[in-house]
């Protein structure tokens, strides 16, 4: 006689005759259900299960459909396939990933993962630096465009073949008058493709003009997902020192296809390029025929003076601008910017339908309102002021309560590089904050060469109360 189960739990949003078609199909892949064994009449195996027969019917139908049950007048209703322990018996071997795919995940860094009393760890969304308001106001304002269909998208849009991937030419204004205007760029709309995110344009960058045989530098340390996506290509990576000043020129190797550098505020250590050093990044570039990947990623949060001029302005011909809003506005609006010169921006709108579209129009359309009525300068000022206090505030408790921690004072972005004392290691900072219910960031991962013990504690989503405690929660933790 052939056993029947009991129904599954019903999962979220589950109606009835799907909860039958999954119990009786996963009776079927685990063999509790054998292949040409013959299933009861349609009542009978209704009244085994507690539900009606039509609902029985509609789930032996979806079964069918799927090849699962096959049904005839006279040999009824029997199992038609295999358990699914049969099938996977014969496919034991490796996944045969790419060698692409081998490098990238050679390259993450993964996260402890954890819950935490305070979390200083790097990288977390800061709410209080989301413009709710003016961000609701003009998606609705878009919204009720595109419902009345006075969006006008055809004549926002470029013409030439390819370049629809680029993003409302709207937008494309907006931006580049802001950049130009607050942080010295040298743009014109052509010059500017609308991404989802820095993370995107360095892989699609990375896949244009890396490949095995050639050299990308980058600085060191530098941004993980950066060095992953160039090292991905399977191109020769070169790290460059960093020191108090960032990225060294006089490290720089003879010759390289692109260099990866955060000058407006290098990460992690928050080191600001000062002039002289960029000149001397430029010419080298000219020198070798390399382009420049400049990432702006925290430039805009620049809390104790106006934001340093891009690289960009200097050699636009040599110098690919890599921004997004994720860290100003919100990792919710998915709103970044590549720019380059107009013959790189046409391959790159020629290769991008391979693995992407443009963003969301209306999403670029909300963000050229937030930057053309000045909400979007409004909202830094008072972001700004925020994390400016929310810094010194995390200065002042280190000093209290951890006196041999060496923070280096942050200009801009969302965290404090913070050298150890020399008997320390960061594996030993680690277990100190663990101890006290605290999570931070070691430095090492981020690394190629060797490098005094350093953490980084991200403050900025972090209310001024929470960051004194969790100074004194690790502080405490060391005796």
């Amino acid at each position: 006689m052939t056993s029947i189960p009991d129904l599954l739990p019903t999962l979220p949003g589950e109606v009835l005759h799907a909860r039958v078609a999954r119990t009786l199909r996963d009776a079927v892949q685990r063999g509790v259900l054998v292949q040409g064994a013959r299933l009861p009449g349609h009542r009978t195996l209704a009244a085994q299960l507690g539900v009606s027969r039509n609902t029985l019917v509609d789930a032996l139908a979806q079964l069918q459909a799927e090849g699962y049950v096959s049904a005839g007048e006279r040999s009824g209703t029997r199992v038609a396939v295999p358990p699914a322990s049969a099938v996977a018996a014969a496919s034991t071997s490796p996944l045969p990933l790419s060698a692409w795919a081998t490098r990238a995940l050679a390259g993450r860094i993964t996260d402890a993962g954890g819950v935490y009393a305070v979390d200083f760890r790097v990288g977390q969304p800061v709410p209080d630096l989301y413009p709710a308001g003016a961000w609701a106001l003009a998606l609705a304002r878009r919204a009720g465009q595109a419902s009345s269909g006075s969006l006008g998208l055809p004549s926002n849009l470029p013409t030439e073949p390819g370049l629809n991937e680029l993003g409302p030419l709207e937008t494309r204004r907006a931006l580049a008058a802001y950049l130009n205007a607050e942080r010295g760029a040298r743009v014109t709309p052509d010059m500017l493709m609308l991404t989802g995110g820095t993370q995107w344009a360095l892989d699609a960058l990375a896949r244009v003009f890396l490949e095995e045989g050639r050299v990308a530098a980058t600085e060191d340390p530098t941004y993980p997902g950066a060095r992953a996506a160039l090292a991905a290509t399977g191109a020769t990576l070169l790290p460059v020192p960093v020191d108090e000043q960032g990225i060294d020129p006089a490290a720089l190797p003879a010759h390289a296809t692109l260099l990866y550098v955060t000058p407006g505020c290098q990460y992690p250590t928050t080191a600001a390029l000062p002039a002289a050093r960029s000149q001397a990044v430029i010419a080298w570039a000219r020198a070798c025929g390399a382009f420049i990947l400049e990432d702006d990623y925290a430039a805009d949060l620049h809390h104790t003076a106006r934001p340093p001029a891009v690289m960009q302005g200097l050699a636009p011909d040599r110098v690919l601008l890599l921004g997004s809003f994720s860290k100003s506005l919100a990792p919710v609006t998915r709103s970044g910017y590549l720019v380059a010169p107009p013959d790189v921006v046409r391959v790159l709108a020629g290769t991008r339908p391979l693995t992407d579209r443009a963003p969301g129009v209306l999403d670029a359309l909300a963000l050229a309102d937030i930057l053309s009525s000045g909400a979007y300068a409004r909202h830094l000022r008072r972001a700004r002021q925020n994390i400016r206090h929310r810094h010194d505030t995390l200065l002042e408790a280190l000093a209290a309560h951890l006196p041999g921690w060496q923070p280096t004072p942050a200009r801009a972005g969302l965290h404090v590089h913070v050298t150890l004392p020399p008997h320390l290691t960061e594996a030993d900072a680690v277990a100190i904050a663990r101890r006290a219910d605290v999570a931070l960031t070691p430095a090492a991962p981020l690394a190629v060469l060797p490098r005094p013990p350093a953490v980084l504690l991200g403050y900025a989503h972090l209310p001024p109360e929470a960051i004194r405690d969790g100074v004194r929660r690790m502080g405490e933790s060391r005796t």
